[in-house]
């Protein structure tokens, strides 16, 4: 019998499946029970056992039906500097994401995995080393988060899906799980407060602007022409850099929300001033910002991050074009806070 993933379900789903469990066990599970099981999930347990408000009965029925896919740490590290943690979390087959959580003057953030593995194989990135593996479940991406504040004892405010995995690629547990942590009975956080990061799957960009919801689409752009896009990202050579701009402005015409273009720095490969003067063009006109993004080392690349003038110069350009940028500040850099790396070092280390 295959169980039932009870965190993936929305409050009206779970009333639902109990009263089919109930006719199934012929135990007998109330309606106002649905409620106080949500509020146990949403609290982090692990199992059903710790749901003190519910009868040992009905418990014995859940776990027989039933699963909690609450990630599990494996692994925790606190930057020193500014004291961001990093997780590695094992979850419930035995797989390994990384979530980050962070502190920031307009709240607590959390970076989130979307997938274990990723296979969109961008040359500069430690996420996709070993391939794709599977798809996160909403549960699992959501757990994430109740399982940092649950660790933590802080509430998580901002989530950024911005960790191991392409979101779009898992686009429809994405956009349950995007569901499940705004509704009012579960962690209720905004949509507004919720970033969604993607290397530029245009099919699926056109069809998240369709849903009109509210969260800010960052979408991985590291280049600034074709060329050196394709060398960098193979998603480039099935999407083209003009049709993901024209993916791009068709979000922003269907949700009113201004996209954030993410951008690596990467010592000569797109950091000189033609580069800056090529992305001013491509992006004059738009609603949008520019993340400049020092980058991370990873030490199965051979990639090396721009320097400081070199930075400083391509700001100048994109600010004289009167394209808003800054450069992301870097956060947990005594714990390779990126993600990718920790599960990498794990698989390795197996």
């Amino acid at each position: 019998m295959e169980k039932l993933d009870i965190m993936s379900l929305f409050p009206d789903e779970l009333e639902e499946e109990m009263v089919k469990i109930s006719e199934k066990s012929g135990t007998t599970i109330e309606k106002y029970r649905s409620k106080q099981i949500s509020s146990w999930l949403t609290k982090g347990v692990n199992s059903f056992d710790e749901m003190g408000n519910i009868p040992s009965k009905i418990k014995t029925v859940l776990q027989e039906y039933c699963f909690i896919t609450l990630p599990q740490i494996e692994k925790k590290l606190v930057s020193k500097i500014d004291g961001t943690v990093k997780y590695l979390y094992r979850l419930y087959d035995g797989e390994f994401v990384e979530s980050v959580f962070m502190r920031y003057e307009h709240g607590n953030t959390v970076c989130v995995s979307t997938q274990v593995g990723c296979r969109m194989g961008c040359t500069f990135c430690a996420s996709t080393l070993m391939g794709l593996k599977r798809n996160l479940l909403p549960s699992e991406i959501l757990g994430q988060v109740i399982a940092v504040q649950k660790d933590l004892g802080e509430k998580v405010s901002n989530i950024v899906m911005m960790g191991i995995g392409e979101p779009l690629d898992n686009y429809d547990n994405v956009k349950r799980f995007l569901a499940l942590v705004n509704h009012k009975d579960g962690l209720n956080i905004g949509h507004r407060h919720i970033s969604l990061s993607t290397c530029g799957l245009c099919d699926k960009i056109r069809e998240l602007a369709d849903e009109k919801l509210q969260i800010t689409l960052s979408v991985s752009l590291h280049a600034s022409d074709s060329e050196t896009r394709k060398k960098l990202m193979p998603i480039a050579k099935k999407y083209d850099l003009d049709e993901l701009i024209d993916a791009c402005r068709y979000y922003i015409e269907k949700t009113g929300r201004r996209i954030s273009f993410e951008y690596s720095m990467i010592s000569g490969e797109n950091d000189t001033p033609v580069h800056a003067e090529r992305l001013s063009k491509l992006l004059q006109g738009m609603i949008c910002h520019v993340n400049l993004i020092p980058l991370n080392d990873v030490k199965e690349r051979s990639y090396t991050k721009s320097s400081k003038k070199a930075i400083d110069e391509f700001i100048k350009i994109l600010e004289k074009k009167k394209i808003a940028a800054t450069v992301r500040r870097r956060l947990g850099s005594d714990i390779n806070a990126s993600c990718g790396q920790l599960r990498a070092q794990n698989e390795q280390n197996k």
